[in-house]
């Protein structure tokens, strides 16, 4: 699934959107929700630029009627991925909507079609208010603090790393970067929440940034299909310092690096170096 970091290197990827004109939007089988208005409303628009909340990236769109400017919400679901190129070739049968402007065609391939392409007429407007309701802070935001993370954690009794993935407290530490953030942290995996003390809570915080921006300099990871939306492919699985490394030697101690399951996710850590 693309988490955050592959969602944001994806952002970062279309700048050359901005400022284009919509020419037309053509949708292909229907997705997990429906688009919310006529694609042909769309025609004339201009792209403003990407912005990313969360897993969900925005296109801000200047309607060409004067109306107060809405735009398009994109979510990649599974396994979506967004391609920007000048010539895209006819439509697949997991390309889902193409939106085709004066500078190229911006196309959602999803074979899964858990992905999303909804009009919403601001962030803080339905529906797209209320898709992302449930967020939890940008991580990074200096203005969410340790103290509120902490306060955060002090709420739930969930094993940590099920409380990351969760999303609600800060959004972007998926399977693979909540195992290498607690790791980085020291923190066993299982450790209840609660446990957590204000040191440790801090110490977290600042992991998940660390591996997060580690995970976007690196253009994010492709363990199956993940591209940017001019098809380069991620490399941070090869630094990854627990995930996908059961069996092997921890960097830092030695130990064999183990794995569970937690909530139907692999999980890896070190006994040597993480603790409850």
């Amino acid at each position: 699934m693309p988490e955050l970091p592959e969602v944001e290197v994806t952002r970062r990827s279309l700048v050359g959107l901005a400022g284009a004109k919509v020419l037309a939007l053509r949708m292909g089988k229907p997705l997990r929700w429906p688009l919310g208005l006529s694609p042909d409303e769309l025609t004339g628009c201009t792209a403003g630029e990407f912005q990313r909340r969360g897993k969900y990236l925005w296109l801000p769109l200047s309607l060409p009627d004067g109306r107060d400017p809405g735009g398009l919400l994109w979510h990649l679901g599974m396994s979506g991925s967004l391609k920007f190129t000048p010539e895209p070739g006819p439509a697949g049968k997991h390309d889902h909507a193409d939106l085709v402007t004066d500078r190229g065609t911006l196309r959602l391939t999803d074979p899964r079609r858990f992905g999303a392409v909804v009009w919403s007429p601001g962030l803080g407007a339905l529906p797209a208010s209320k898709m992302l309701a449930k967020l939890g802070a940008e991580p990074f935001d200096l203005s969410y603090t340790p103290t509120d993370f902490h306060q955060a954690l002090q709420k739930r009794n969930t094993p940590v790393k099920q409380a990351l993935l969760a999303g609600d407290m800060v959004v972007g530490a998926g399977n693979i970067y909540a195992s290498d953030a607690l790791f980085e942290a020291g923190i066993d995996p299982r450790t209840p929440c609660r446990r957590i003390a204000y040191g440790r809570a801090e110490k977290l915080l600042s992991a998940v940034r660390k591996v997060l921006a580690e995970a976007i300099e690196a253009g994010g990871s492709t363990l199956r299909d993940f591209t940017d939306a001019h098809g380069s492919v991620g490399q941070y699985q090869g630094q990854a310092r627990v995930y996908g490394r059961e069996g092997q030697a921890c960097s830092r101690c030695g130990a064999s690096i183990k794995r569970i399951v937690q909530g139907q996710r692999a999980t890896y850590y070190c006994a040597g170096c993480q603790h409850r």
